[in-house]
């Protein structure tokens, strides 16, 4: 049983967003589509104990979810007009990359407010629980709770199709969209979750969504910008957990390690994207990732050159996270005192922010209070969920 129940989180981990997006697709109600699949894998737990787990899992609790949900609408008076259609088309199979963006368009529908669009993806993409969203958003848990579900109502309610858009709409569509294939990323980067570290399917799903974005909108430099920057990170991959599974950070990672052809193929993408004359967050943000990626060694980086493209992105995209990150290139060219004035005067908005904290202490150790430095490392260790960096933290305490 116990490997039964490892084959059906495989499949999940690394198929959710997919079977979740080509059921929802078909249905036209993701609530539907989501209670299907869930009797799917618990059909999935009793049926593969007997029969063996099938060659293709994916596809047959895809299959499997298909029907219940049709007999779920033979049981739902108000079903069983749509059941008439759904019922004569052809069964649904294995889901492709074009289910899982159908499900990110879905998810960012105009009629949803931001503020619902970002959880439903986050549910719906990446599977996080509502309580890692509530803590991630620094929210009550019933408030998610509440935005999902009337996120999900709404769609239902208007009859939103879960379909990739009419060219004509992309650009309606194309913040928030650009948006949440980040937040993917983000969460496979560095799981918001306190069970895993990582969670690299994620990652790459994210990866291959903004290629496949590329693909749908050549001339949206902005598009280009997102997935050079989702490269950038990914080539550095290897070297960012050591072999205990200790978090390593940028100035101790192996730069003989980086996907370094992978690296320039992402600098020349980018470089067609800045060339057409229209700058945006995502092209800043790789801009700074590429300045890392280019640089020799650490002592090597160009920090001036990086403050400027953080002035840059935060007159784009004014955030009091980005004025932290450039406190960090601010200690590399004007010392940490200058830098830690910087993330002082940001204490009122990032007060809740492990990373608030995490460097602050490092820039308070670098100026000699040692203290105030283990006061602010127990802060952020106080708000840090991430396996990962708590042990990291944990070890600076430590030192």
């Amino acid at each position: 049983m116990a490997d039964v129940r490892a084959a059906v989180d495989r499949v999940w981990r690394s198929d959710a967003a997919g079977m979740l997006g080509v059921l929802t697709r078909r249905l036209g109600d993701l609530g539907r589509a989501e209670d299907a699949l869930q009797d799917a894998l618990a059909e999935a737990l009793r049926r593969w104990a007997v029969d063996g787990v099938p060659e293709r899992p994916a596809g047959w609790l895809v299959t499997t979810a298909w029907r219940r949900a049709l007999d779920g609408l033979r049981r739902d008076t108000t079903g069983r007009e749509k059941l008439a259609t759904l019922a004569a088309a052809p069964e649904v199979d294995a889901p492709t990359d074009e289910d899982r963006l159908a499900l990110i368009f879905g998810c960012c529908h105009p009629a949803l407010a931001h503020s619902a669009q970002v959880p439903l993806t986050l549910r719906a993409v990446c599977g996080l629980s509502t309580e890692e969203i509530a803590a991630a958003y620094l929210v009550p848990v019933a408030t998610i709770a509440q935005r999902l579900v009337r996120a999900k109502r709404a769609l239902a309610e208007r009859g939103v199709p879960f379909d990739l858009p009419d060219p004509d709409e992309y650009p309606t569509r194309l913040t928030a969209v650009l948006a949440v294939v980040y937040l993917v990323f983000n969460e496979g980067y560095l799981a918001s979750g306190s069970t895993t570290p990582q969670r690299r399917e994620l990652a790459r799903e994210a990866l291959a969504l903004a290629r496949q974005l590329t693909l749908l909108m050549p001339g949206e430099p902005e598009v280009a910008g997102l997935t050079a920057l989702l490269e950038l990170n990914e080539a550095r991959a290897a070297t960012r957990f050591d072999s205990w599974g200790r978090l390593v950070l940028l100035e101790d990672q192996d730069r003989s390690r980086w996907d370094l052809p992978a690296m320039e193929a992402a600098v020349q993408r980018l470089g067609r994207a800045v060339a057409q004359g229209r700058p945006g967050r995502y092209q800043l943000e790789a801009g700074i990732a590429a300045q890392h990626a280019l640089a020799s060694s650490y002592q090597r980086t160009p920090w001036a050159a990086i403050r400027v493209l953080y002035d840059a992105l935060y007159q784009v995209a004014p955030s009091p996270v980005v004025l932290l990150s450039r406190a960090v290139a601010t200690q590399h060219v004007h010392g940490a005192e200058a830098a830690l004035a910087e993330v002082d005067a940001l204490g009122d908005r990032l007060g809740g922010y492990r990373l608030f904290h995490a460097t602050r202490a490092e820039l308070l150790r670098a100026c000699g209070r040692t203290d105030d430095a283990r006061e602010a490392t127990r802060r952020a260790l106080a708000l840090a969920s991430n396996p990962a960096e708590r042990e990291l933290l944990a070890r600076r305490l430590a030192s």
